[in-house]
């Protein structure tokens, strides 16, 4: 009897042993998970409000001291491209037709598409175009 006592007082210290080391590594990795949670969290408020301040600032250029061209007469897209300028238009006769993308940060970088939209003015691929819909009284 002597004999099964001790094995089942081993096997009760084994398990309480093996419950008390997954006990801790639980712990490390809770702690752990949460840390790159919170991590996760501040990297997203963070890029969320570099994106927000660049989208607000595209809208606000025009109106800076330093900006070159008259703001009556920008346009603001948004996307693919920021604004088009339409510079002599507060006089009447626009002069020529600016295609202008706002970059903020210091890695702001033009998209692969955005690129392809500067080539495609630089190769001359832009023309204009109209669409006549008729009206109620028409149909």
């Amino acid at each position: 009897m002597e004999t099964t006592a001790i094995i089942a007082v081993t096997v009760v210290v084994a398990i309480l042993v093996i419950i008390f080391i997954a006990y801790i590594i639980r712990s490390v990795y809770e702690k752990r998970f949460r840390e790159e949670i919170d991590q996760a969290r501040k990297s997203a408020v963070s890029q969320s409000r570099a994106v927000l301040g660049g989208k607000f600032t595209e809208q606000m250029v025009p109106f800076f001291p330093d900006f070159q061209y008259d703001p009556t007469e920008v346009r603001f897209i948004g996307s693919p491209i920021d604004m088009v300028v339409f510079p002599g238009l507060a006089q009447g006769d626009p002069q020529e037709i600016v295609i202008l993308e706002v970059k903020t940060g210091k890695n702001a970088q033009l998209t692969s598409v955005q690129k392809k939209i500067r080539q495609l003015i630089e190769d001359g691929m832009v023309r204009w175009d109209e669409v006549h819909q008729k009206g109620e009284e028409e149909v």
